[in-house]
């Protein structure tokens, strides 16, 4: 009798657990993203200067970006480009770039398909080919050496690939992680995220190619990215990458840190 209840209890077990891992497969998209859309006529409310910009892909697919200008008078330094994490929108980060059009960058941040003013479908590798579209703007405006590449969270993976691809004068990666699975196995570890996942962003891998100088910052408490992830990615980085630890900080609003801001102020002014 125990024995056929033991069974019976193991039998459910095994059932519920392939339950949540068909569900995850079926329905990652709508656990990793989370995007909200802007009609094409609609204006963000946006209280710094800026200019829409939209880049027909095809007959369907558009890819909005935003422009972050600098203050008429501001020594002109380069270009960066921003890639965001994977809520909202363009307008949900748009507080992030101050201190970089302060320091004399234009940033452009481009929303990714589904997000915002863009449209599309959100595969891997359209965030990849919508960076080197990104990329091709900029660099008909500067020199490489004139472009700086950041990616936030989700948006570090996406960067990391193209500072490997392309030639820039570095690139920072705030929250970033060693790849996706392993960000899914902090929430799902007895699950094997990277055979049932369908995006990697295998950022580690992307790193080993990066020659420009790489700065990551990263907070001890972040609640969505463990600081382990960033911890697992020393052994791929350069003698003179540098990463800066943030005691207490979490996911968001690691810029306000003053030790993050002397530390990005270096990199943006040298």
């Amino acid at each position: 009798m125990v024995k056929k209840r033991l069974l019976r209890w193991l039998r459910w077990i095994a059932v519920i657990y392939v339950c949540i891992g068909v569900l995850f497969y079926f329905f990652q998209d709508q656990l990793l993203f989370h995007p909200e859309r802007v009609h094409p006529g609609n204006r963000y409310q946006i209280p710094y200067a800026h200019r829409d910009v939209s880049v027909p892909i095809n007959t369907n697919d558009t890819l909005h970006l935003i422009e972050f200008l600098p203050d008429t008078g501001t020594t002109f330094r380069g270009i960066i480009l921003y890639f965001h994490g994977n809520r909202k929108h363009i307008g949900y980060y748009a507080d992030q770039t101050p201190p970089m059009t302060d320091a004399g960058y234009r940033v452009l941040m481009i929303d990714y398909p589904g997000y915002g003013k863009s449209s599309g479908k959100l595969t891997e590798q359209t965030l990849y080919d919508w960076s080197e579209i990104v990329y091709r703007i900029a660099h008909k405006q500067v020199a490489a050496d004139s472009i700086l590449i950041h990616g936030k969270s989700l948006g570090t993976g996406v960067a990391a690939r193209l500072a490997a691809d392309r030639a820039c004068n570095g690139l920072i990666l705030e929250t970033p992680y060693y790849d996706l699975p392993s960000v899914a196995a902090r929430f799902l570890p007895i699950y094997p995220t990277h055979g049932l996942m369908h995006y990697t962003f295998p950022l580690h891998e992307y790193l080993k190619r990066v020659r420009a100088p790489v700065f990551i910052l990263h907070g001890t408490d972040d609640e969505v990215i463990s600081i382990k992830q960033a911890l697992r990615l020393r052994p791929v980085l350069k003698a003179e990458d540098k990463m800066l630890v943030v005691p207490g900080g979490k996911h968001n609003g690691l810029i306000q840190y003053p030790a993050v801001r002397k530390a990005l102020d270096s990199i943006w002014v040298r």
